[in-house]
């Protein structure tokens, strides 16, 4: 089944109990380990000698047999801490704006799309790569994003990309503008990741959002290279998106930069989460969903990526809302 993202659901239950009575009493509860969980944050290459380790492992034949990382981790989201309550989204409403240069602008496949090769050009060719990372031994793959930040070295993605069942992944290094095995502006190597103090603790797919820190490269910081696209948080729901990836699960090849867009709408099941029209697939997980975009600049302001699918509901994408946890993260990400 071409199911987007790390997670999937084989039955529909316990709706009822998400829905009924109680919810003001979780939501209190939720809010309240919400403040008593700070991000968590994991060194990873902290030397060069580290990084540049880091940077030789992932050789082209590697980065070309590295699994999606969804196939590697399947898990359901109605599993034990999973979705703990439906939290309130009731913060101010702040934003970032990008610093990516815009270039290259192109014709694109209009709005909505499904899925399919991001045919229009400006900065999100530059913003967006491939993560690549080891996870218990194996060599897998997902998406993230550049984002303007003071370090000019902070990438957003997936909780699930940088930690998952308790292990921190390794070997972790992001490719900004990934084509055709091609790594046209460098391989950086992540000195620290972060998560969501929700995810590191319970794996909750409301937070299901990490960060990273990379490396200078050549003397260079990242957003020297490639700028850094807006951010956007507690921008409310029902809004016009895009969302960016690279699936490397059939029919995908992890290849090229794939795109969806359209209206979104709010997950009304299991949680407070965005939810879209898509059909990416494994390998997407952490590519940026963006409100605001403009499809002449390829800039926009990142307002969720790409976390999970359910399998009865084929062809949707659920992406977490930015919230004050997820500006939280991003705050400390990009003091690092």
């Amino acid at each position: 089944m071409r199911r987007p993202h790390h997670f999937g659901a084989g039955i529909l239950l316990a709706v009822g109990a998400l829905l009924t009575t109680g919810t003001q009493a979780a939501t209190a509860e939720v809010q309240a380990e919400v403040q008593a969980t700070p991000t968590t944050v994991r060194t990873l290459a902290a030397t060069t000698a580290a990084q540049q380790q880091a940077r030789d492992f992932w050789t082209p034949g590697r980065m070309r047999a590295a699994a999606p990382f969804d196939v590697i981790g399947p898990r359901d989201p109605l599993s034990p801490g999973a979705a703990p309550g439906v939290p309130q989204r009731a913060g101010k409403t702040s934003t970032v704006a990008p610093t990516a240069p815009a270039e290259r602008p192109g014709a694109v496949n209009g709005f909505p799309q499904g899925g399919g090769p991001w045919s229009g050009g400006g900065a999100v060719l530059t913003t967006s790569g491939r993560v690549f990372f080891t996870h218990q031994g194996r060599t897998a793959s997902c998406s993230g994003n550049a984002v303007t930040s003071h370090n000019m070295s902070t990438i957003l993605t997936a909780g699930h990309c940088v930690k998952l069942k308790d292990s921190w992944h390794t070997n972790w290094v992001f490719v900004p503008g990934y084509h055709d095995g091609q790594t046209p502006h460098g391989t950086w190597a992540a000195a620290k990741t972060l998560a969501t103090g929700l995810w590191a603790a319970s794996e909750s797919i409301n937070y299901d959002v990490g960060a990273a820190v990379v490396a200078p490269l050549n003397g260079r910081k990242l957003g020297e290279v490639v700028g850094g696209q807006g951010l956007k948080f507690n921008g409310g729901y029902n809004r016009p998106m895009y969302a960016f990836g690279f699936p490397a699960a059939a029919p995908y090849d992890g290849k090229q930069l794939i795109h969806c867009s359209g209206n979104t709408t709010k997950d009304f099941l299991f949680t407070t989460d965005h939810a879209m029209t898509c059909d990416m697939t494994g390998g997407s997980s952490g590519g940026p969903w963006f409100d605001s975009f403009s499809e002449t600049t390829g800039t926009g302001l990142q307002a969720s990526v790409n976390s999970f699918g359910y399998t009865f509901l084929p062809d949707k994408t659920y992406g977490p809302y930015f919230g004050d946890e997820v500006k939280s993260l991003y705050e400390q990400a990009q003091t690092a």
